[in-house]
């Protein structure tokens, strides 16, 4: 029975990262109050890269064919097979991605101890959702016109900046980028494909930096819960960010807008 209870935690915790990854509410945000209110934790760190990575494999999922097509354009570009506007525009947007990457990575490795002890808190947390819900709120009926063929430097700057605040529990990764992309004049598909483009190579990063995490543990103890936690993690990605990209195309971010608000104000009144 105990090891059942196990297994369906690890399958709970795959779910609850899974889909709490992709949609603008804050997945480490919502993992601090779920370890305020039931005291599950996400069991070490080499597990949170581990759900994470199940978010990755969901959004190349997704967005294949346009990886697949950008990979190609850019590798033509710099080959010199081809110099043609379409492979230029790839590989532009390849660099920019680098580009916006860069901020997080930065501020990850000089103040990511800092954040992690001294803004991990559920304070932070309740504050930090209640700011996503406010600027969600603010492009909610934002469209844009910029596609990508026009994005800039500028613009990766920008959004990778936004990534970058991004690290404060409470302070969604995907609601920070949106936001700043659609404030950059970004429309609302490509608003959210840059934003979850940036998220592959942030994801593949702290896999990288992380090895010598999950080479240390003892993978033959946990590699049952493991692997179930990981194609919970996919399969709840995967339909998660799908619900993000309907909400975008029907410019509904107003719900996520309400539910950041009312959770950010309920964690202030009830969780402190």
């Amino acid at each position: 029975m105990q090891d059942l209870w196990l297994l369906l935690k690890y399958i709970f915790l795959g779910l609850f990262q899974g889909f709490t990854e992709p949609i603008p509410i804050s997945s480490s945000g919502h993992l601090v109050i779920l370890q305020k209110i039931i005291n599950i934790g996400n069991d070490g760190f080499d597990f949170l890269i581990l759900v994470n990575f199940g978010s990755l494999i969901a959004v190349i999922m997704i967005y294949r064919s346009d990886i697949t097509s950008i990979a190609k354009n850019s590798i033509s570009f710099l080959s010199s097979k081809s110099k043609s506007p379409e492979n230029k525009d790839s590989f532009d947007l390849v660099l920019y991605l680098v580009i916006g990457t860069i901020p997080a990575g930065i501020i990850g490795l000089i103040y990511g101890d800092f954040i992690e002890a001294e803004l991990g808190g559920i304070l932070t947390v309740g504050v930090g959702l209640i700011v996503t819900g406010i600027f969600l709120w603010i492009i909610r009926n934002k469209k844009g016109t910029k596609n990508d063929r026009q994005l800039t430097w500028k613009d990766a700057i920008i959004v990778g900046l936004a990534q970058s605040v991004s690290l404060i529990p409470g302070i969604s990764r995907s609601g920070a980028t949106v936001v700043a992309s659609m404030l950059s004049g970004m429309e609302r598909e490509t608003a959210l494909r840059f934003s979850f483009f940036l998220y592959i190579p942030v994801s593949l990063g702290t896999m990288l930096l992380s090895i010598d995490t999950l080479v240390e543990k003892n993978i033959s103890e946990v590699w049952i819960p493991y692997t179930l936690a990981l194609l919970a993690s996919i399969i709840a990605s995967y339909f998660s960010l799908k619900l993000f990209i309907n909400v975008m195309e029907k410019g509904k971010l107003k719900y996520f807008s309400f539910y950041c608000l009312v959770v950010g104000v309920l964690v202030l009144l009830f969780l402190l």
